[in-house]
């Protein structure tokens, strides 16, 4: 039965350019996506550019250029990077869309109305230098849970949520000056009032992600805190309520909702219903790495508890952890990443997709090395499928005037492609991709096998109708392949499908007899 799916990626910062730490964690999003569009689901693949966060208006402030400038120059930059690499957003939008802005004010009305949201005055911190209230990225500091460099949002090194009055030895980024604390108010979300919905929640889904389960566990036990709904800020989204003119929406709560005001424009577009999108029957996957998991497990569904609409809440948490580079840690501040923009059009993007699947962190931090990237996509990507794919077409191309074969489908090869579809389809259903990348390279391993030990070189002139038997087999092999990964490598899986009339829909296909391949090419070429 068709169904409704929602899987929303997580909304990358619209203050400097994307880096391959990024692409690991979004990019089973758009395996995930293109999967479920394969076996005839309704998928809305959803996400956009966060302009409004501060690390925006610290870039602005460093380059002279207003917020908007910044935000909007990263965001077309993050557009071409996704559509080289493939991500197939059904609407990429960013915060500042007035259509984003539009539907945050009128969830945060009907939020307000709501007996989790009430209103105090709370010490923020006043750099008096600069005469300012400081957004909380315009402090920083010491954790006090464990002691590391943290701003006063969260900290990155143990993940704990702050505000900027806990931390210790606090520091105004702009001046260096150490902040005083005054009063100012402001809105706030009663989180504490909605912890055994919360709780409720995480019971009830034990096949998200390791990760996400032990950190929600961790907030739930050591307590959770109010949550200011308000900020003192000049860029962002106006606060719709008496009194706060002079107040922006805290991003924390707003940019969560863009997979809510993402998704209506995408219903929107296709004139379908948004409500029966959120509603009961539908699944929804949240796509992002393990620093954005609180904002996913607890904050999200603490506004759409809160608002009261009965809003669908989180099914599916893919939260993968950090890829580092050459053993260190990417730095951003200190130039050590590798940035996507840099790559356009150096290497085969179905290469790094393949990677960041094959070798990325879904269940620990893994090490990107241009070493390890080399090997891999030499051996398993041009070595394994690829020699099979490009072997099997020039064979036809030079002795059967680029025709298929007659033959039959033996049953080993219908038993083990028909396993995979099977096993590769659960594994990815569940967010298991890095398994089910691997089972569908057995089929890969299990082709060449079959080829060699088939030796059509040899029965060609010995016995042809074993020869072309065994291309045939061949043929569904690597049309069959091509539709297994096209969600992994959606490029060269293009390009096999359109070779032999196949199409994208999971299921096993075959391309018949005397069928015309038109001239192919190589797969993949080995990077130097």
């Amino acid at each position: 039965m068709k169904q409704k799916i929602l899987i929303g990626g997580a909304w990358p910062y619209a203050n400097g350019s994307l880096h391959i730490g990024h692409v690991a964690g979004l990019l089973p999003g758009d395996v995930i996506a293109r999967y479920h569009r394969a076996i005839g689901n309704d998928v809305y693949y959803v996400s956009g550019s966060d302009c409004h966060g501060t690390p925006v208006t610290i870039r602005a402030r460093q380059e002279g250029r207003t917020a908007e400038e910044i935000s909007s120059q990263y965001h077309r930059e993050f557009c071409r990077c996704f559509e080289w690499l493939g991500f197939s957003y059904d609407v990429y939008g960013k915060t500042s869309d007035e259509l984003h802005k539009e539907f945050v004010s009128s969830f945060h009305k009907k939020l307000y109305e709501s007996e989790y949201v009430y209103e105090k005055a709370s010490p923020q911190s006043f750099c008096s230098h600069c005469n300012q209230f400081l957004p909380d990225r315009y402090v920083e500091g010491k954790c006090p849970v464990c002691g590391g460099e943290a701003r006063g949002d969260q900290c990155d090194a143990c993940g704990t949520v702050l505000d900027t009055e806990r931390l210790l030895e606090p520091r105004c980024m702009i001046c260096g000056s150490t902040p005083e604390l005054r009063e100012s108010k402001h809105l706030y979300l009663r989180v504490t009032g909605l912890r055994d919905q919360l709780e409720k929640l995480l019971v009830t889904h034990p096949n998200w992600r390791k990760n996400a389960i032990a950190m929600t566990e961790r907030y739930l036990k050591e307590g959770l805190r109010d949550r200011a709904l308000t900020r003192d800020l000049d860029w962002g989204i106006d606060v719709p309520y008496k009194g706060y003119d002079k107040k922006k929406i805290y991003i924390w709560a707003e940019n969560v909702l863009g997979y809510l005001s993402m998704s209506k424009e995408a219903a929107r577009l296709r004139g379908e219903s948004f409500e029966e999108l959120w509603g009961e029957g539908a699944r929804h996957y949240y796509v992002h790495a393990k620093d954005n998991i609180p904002f996913h497990t607890l904050i999200l569904p603490s506004l759409l508890i809160a608002q009261g609409g009965g809003s669908h809440l989180p099914d599916d948490i893919i939260s993968n952890e950090y890829l580092t580079l050459e053993g260190r840690k990417i730095s951003t501040s200190k130039n050590h990443a590798i940035w996507v923009k840099d790559i356009i059009g150096q290497y085969n993007p179905d290469a790094f997709r393949y990677f960041m699947i094959a070798n990325g962190p879904e269940k620990r931090d893994t090490d990107f090395t241009l070493h390890e990237f080399t090997k891999s996509c030499n051996s398993e990507l041009a070595g394994a499928y690829g020699n099979f794919a490009n072997r099997t077409f020039v064979f036809l191309h030079k002795y059967y005037e680029s025709s298929v074969t007659k033959g039959n489908i033996e049953s080993d090869v219908k038993d083990k492609i028909t396993d995979t579809f099977d096993m590769a389809g659960r594994l990815i259903n569940q967010g298991a991709l890095k398994e089910a990348l691997e089972y569908i390279f057995q089929l890969v391993r299990f082709s060449n096998k079959y080829f060699d030990s088939r030796a059509p070189w040899i029965t060609r002139t010995q016995n042809q109708p074993d020869c072309e038997n065994t291309l045939y087999n061949c043929i569904q092999l690597a049309g069959n392949l091509g539709i297994l990964l096209a969600p992994f490598l959606p490029f060269s899986s293009e390009k096999i499908l359109s070779w032999l009339g196949l199409e994208t829909a999971w299921k096993i296909q075959y391309t018949q007899p005397g069928y015309r391949i038109p001239e192919t090419e190589i797969l993949f070429s080995k990077i130097e």
